[in-house]
């Protein structure tokens, strides 16, 4: 125990003076003191003098006469013990069990360190109690202050309803509810669908009135607009070249096709970016074919041609029939 570094406050005079006892007494007399002072000075008895820190003095006394007699009676009778047990162990294993705690056999070793144990546990026990119980005070009085607040909240809360309620009931007495827009007719809460969360429905009417668009919404329209962008190009470059075309006009119609078939492949991209964002399955879109562009944009011109070569010839038409529309009028002022 003394080699383990453990030291008791007190020194030996004052604690048998603790314990109301005399130097020299015996063990028995130095546990009933104990008991009888530990009785009277626990925190946890029913005794109306329990102290915490009356039953630490004790029991730190208790500790110090215990070894100061567990000293005495090794200096009476324990040296012989102690050459035979310094003869049957070497010196440098001595002390390596029980912590370094006790003096002489093992057997007595043993003993004074599980006296040992359980002091050095009666001693952390009571400095936990100890602690508890000081937080607990700094708890409630942390708590009380929490109340107040709390209460002072409450009431301001209180005062500033009953405000409000006041001037509610003055506008009403003087009229100003009277001429509402929407008197006598039902509250219209959700116009769009009626089982959508409150909260992210006005989270949504503010981002349309502030003109937000999602995401998917801007890359669907992109890319509605870029193909119809496309076609229409690829229709205006056929007509541009005209009909039959030369030689050189064929490398340019190829180059044309080069070109719009790149378009193509770079608006299949976009498809795909479209894909990952757009939240509803049914809203994905599929990629643009080459071929079936090209032969919508022939189809397309020569739709276009058709209609020109009709309104040339209704044209042609309305001149002719306008000459001899004059003709025979004339014809017929003669014959008048």
């Amino acid at each position: 125990r003394m080699l383990s570094g453990y030291k008791p406050k007190n020194d030996v005079q004052d604690s048998y003076k603790i314990l109301d006892l005399e130097e020299g007494c015996s063990l028995d007399e130095v546990r009933n003191s104990y008991r009888s002072l530990a009785k009277k000075y626990h925190p946890d008895s029913s005794s109306g003098m329990a102290d915490s820190k009356a039953f630490i003095r004790v029991e730190e006394a208790y500790r110090v006469v215990l070894s100061d007699l567990a000293a005495k009676q090794k200096s009476d009778g324990g040296e012989e013990e102690e050459e035979q047990s310094k003869s049957k162990s070497l010196q440098h294993r001595h002390y390596l069990s029980f912590e370094g705690v006790g003096i002489g056999t093992p057997s007595q070793r043993e003993k004074q360190y599980m006296q040992f144990r359980v002091d050095r546990a009666t001693e952390q026990v009571l400095q936990y109690r100890q602690q508890r119980l000081e937080s607990r005070c700094a708890g409630s009085d942390l708590s009380r202050a929490q109340d107040v607040r709390q209460s002072k909240k409450v009431k301001i809360t209180q005062a500033v309803e009953r405000l409000v309620e006041d001037l509610i009931q003055e506008s009403m007495a003087k009229g100003d509810f009277d001429n509402l827009s929407g008197k006598g007719k039902p509250l219209r809460k959700f116009s769009d669908s009626p089982h959508i969360d409150p909260m992210t429905h006005n989270l949504n009417r503010i981002l349309i009135d502030n003109g937000y668009q999602p995401e998917w919404i801007l890359l669907q329209k992109e890319i509605r607009e870029t193909i119809e962008r496309l076609r229409k190009s690829i229709v205006a470059s056929r007509r541009k070249l005209g009909e039959p075309m030369t030689l050189p006009e064929q490398k340019q119609w190829g180059r044309v096709c080069e070109q719009f078939a790149e378009d193509i492949r770079k608006l299949n991209k976009r498809v795909d970016n479209f894909n990952l964002v757009v939240p509803i399955l049914s809203r994905q879109m599929v990629h643009f074919s080459t071929d079936k562009e090209m032969l919508r944009a022939r189809k397309n011109y020569e739709a276009v041609v058709e209609k020109g070569s009709d309104s040339g010839t209704k044209e042609s038409q309305g001149e002719e029939g306008k000459r001899f529309g004059w003709k025979s009028s004339l014809l017929k002022w003669f014959r008048l």
